[in-house]
């Protein structure tokens, strides 16, 4: 009988440690799609031994599936590429709240989010600038030194951007109404409309082609994607980027607008400690670095230390100081502005 208890007994203790190792998982629902983020998990699972099961899609898809799967969905982290995004998983309730030392400690505080009414919050983890390229041959940069110079007259015919509701745009109006306010945020994007070259039409690099081809002269584009192509060797890329200049906008004023990618735990997390073991593991000097350079980004954390020879090839800037989840939130006043000027 003993022996018969014996067994039974590590029977029982077998089943519970294949429970608490099938139970070293973390889900990540993730928007981002670069080579080298594949490092940036190996190493967390090497160093922890939690395995990362991860669901990839844009933001929008990832932010339909959470509210299709209601509680019974099995994410543990939500990892977001823009803060309007961020801010919208945030107001519709997909996280929960969280408490860390470490990322309050590592991350600048106007790089995450204010807690929720709910006391829910998220953090960013690398940051893109949102700068204005130009024709070298036509263009001056004094005459685009700013976000607000692209709506003066002299810049009629110029402008090309993708469309104004994408989510990139809609952050950086959205800072424009945090720094100029209602009425002259909505002027500026008037005046846009008025000066654009062509109906906004498809991505970044998109407008930066444009801009090298003469169909336009000025676009608005993010960082990386500028970098991307000073980084590469085909001809065709070193022959267009050879006819662009980038500026810094409003470096004579608020600096330039930035945004992040970032993450939060999410509402339903079966594995929240893991959870928030993965956020303070983006929060190291490290994971910093892959985050970053992997999409030719900044890191969060002011003292990780890059060598991206893109992006010391672009200089240094002024960044704009003011809180990203404020940005996110003003996103639906941005887009009735769009409406009311036409904005496409």
């Amino acid at each position: 009988m003993f022996a018969r208890q014996l067994v039974l007994g590590a029977l029982l203790a077998g089943t519970a440690l294949s429970v608490v190792a099938q139970d070293k998982v973390l889900n990540l629902y993730s928007a981002r799609h670069y080579q080298t983020d594949e490092t940036l998990y190996a190493d967390f699972t090497k160093a922890t031994g939690i395995k990362i099961n991860r669901i990839d899609g844009d933001d929008a898809g990832i932010l339909a599936r959470l509210k299709s799967e209601g509680a019974a969905s099995p994410a543990d982290v939500i990892l977001l590429v823009d803060a309007a995004r961020l801010w919208k998983a945030q107001s519709e309730g997909l996280f929960q709240p969280i408490k860390s030392t470490l990322l309050e400690q590592r991350i600048p505080a106007n790089l995450h989010s204010k807690e929720g009414s709910d006391g829910t919050q998220w953090f960013g983890f690398s940051t893109r600038a949102r700068v204005i390229v130009y024709n070298k041959a036509n263009v001056k940069p004094d005459d685009v030194d700013s976000y607000e110079s692209l709506a003066d007259a002299k810049n009629k015919g110029r402008v090309c951007t993708r469309s104004g509701a994408h989510p990139y745009n809609v952050s950086l109006f959205g800072a424009l109404l945090e720094h100029d306010g209602p009425a002259k945020t909505e002027q500026i994007l008037k005046g846009i409309v008025a000066n654009q070259a062509r109906q906004p039409v498809g991505g970044d690099t998109d407008q930066i082609k444009a801009v090298a081809s003469g169909e336009c002269e000025v676009a608005i584009s993010n960082s990386y994607y500028v970098a991307r192509l000073l980084r590469s060797t085909k001809p065709e890329d070193v022959a267009l980027m050879e006819k662009v200049g980038i500026v810094w906008p409003n470096q004579k004023s608020y600096g330039t607008h930035v945004n992040i990618a970032g993450a939060g735990v999410a509402k339903h997390a079966p594995h929240k400690a893991e959870a928030i073991q993965f956020l303070e593991y983006l929060a190291g000097d490290n994971a910093q670095r892959y985050f970053a350079e992997g999409n030719n980004e900044w890191p969060a954390v002011p003292s990780v230390k890059t060598d991206n020879p893109a992006l010391q090839k672009m200089g240094s800037f002024k960044a704009e100081v003011i809180n990203v989840g404020a940005v996110g939130a003003n996103q639906q006043k941005v887009l009735q502005m769009l409406d009311r000027v036409g904005y496409k």
